[in-house]
């Protein structure tokens, strides 16, 4: 594949399955799939690949993961992805070219069109937003939170 530096993921509904629980006293779950994160920790990053996430929710849940997956760059309440996506490449000091994006929705194109228009790859869980799923290089055959990460990373470097 293209020499690719960066996994840029979002959250919910990319590495979770996009369902927020809520127990009786407002305590919030989210859940991760094993397999994303062994994709991550076993399989980009020793392939060279960085993981940075860049979600629009706020969670010491994503956090807590992150810190299992030894991701460090985590941005979270982010509205304008796209804006945060270049502010990140410009302090690396790398283009968006060297980037790979997954995302399921609408909020994800900006940067997804950028890295692609750019000469980077996209790619989104099976069930994600039609439009999403249209414009894609690669459509995992998982949904978000049911493995898509790995498959997307190994669809990557091999």
């Amino acid at each position: 594949m293209k020499d690719i530096k960066y996994l840029i993921l979002d959250v919910d509904g990319t590495l979770t399955d996009g369902c927020v629980y809520m127990g009786e006293n407002g305590e919030l779950c989210k859940a991760f799939n094993i397999k994303d994160g062994y994709g991550i920790v076993h399989e980009a990053i020793p392939a060279g690949i960085t993981p940075i996430i860049i979600t629009g929710r706020t969670s010491n849940i994503v956090l807590n993961r992150c810190k299992e997956l030894h991701i460090s760059e985590i941005h979270q309440g982010v509205d304008k992805k796209l804006e945060k996506l270049k502010e990140i490449m410009e302090a690396k000091g790398e283009s968006l070219r060297v980037c790979a994006y997954m995302g399921d929705d609408l909020n994800d194109m900006d940067c997804m069109q950028a890295i692609k228009e750019a000469g980077g790859l996209v790619g989104c869980p099976a069930d994600s937003a039609q439009e999403v799923i249209n414009f894609s290089n690669y459509v995992a055959n998982k949904d978000g939170g049911r493995g898509c990460v790995r498959e997307f990373i190994e669809w990557l470097i091999k």
